[in-house]
């Protein structure tokens, strides 16, 4: 699948998005290495910091589906004047899962995109190194 297939894919995903107090829809496309998309929405609640955004809750959704190889992720945030990238609590969640050539792909629109990976984004991330101790 091509990333701005991938982005398409999060795009159809924003209007399941739930944003009552911000109105700033987020819809996430995540690429397993079977080639299966999992998306998913941002949350809100109206204590803010209980909310979830559609990366997590892409991530989330595979994991419980026992998916745990992923290609790349697509985030599309229409409602934003310019491409929105993960925000730190998904790059620290989406790191514990994925490697530093991770592509990403977030855009507010099909012409206005940005192609990264995870190592550029997340740069100097040797926390998840530390998993291997516990297991």
């Amino acid at each position: 699948m091509e990333l701005e297939d991938l982005l398409k894919e999060a795009e159809k995903a924003c209007p399941r998005s739930y944003a009552p107090y911000s109105r700033f829809r987020v819809g996430a496309a995540l690429l397993a290495e079977s080639g299966e998309v999992i998306t998913g929405v941002n949350v809100e609640n109206r204590s803010f910091g209980l909310t979830n955004c559609a990366e997590r809750t892409a991530l989330f959704t595979a994991l419980t589906r026992g998916i745990t190889r992923f290609k790349a992720i697509a985030v599309f945030a229409p409602d934003g004047d310019s491409p929105t990238s993960p925000c730190g609590a998904c790059r620290q969640v989406l790191s514990e899962f994925v490697s530093a050539d991770f592509q990403i792909i977030f855009g507010n629109s099909r012409e206005n995109y940005v192609v990264t990976t995870m190592g550029e984004l997340f740069p100097h991330s040797d926390l998840h190194d530390l998993k291997d101790k516990f297991e």
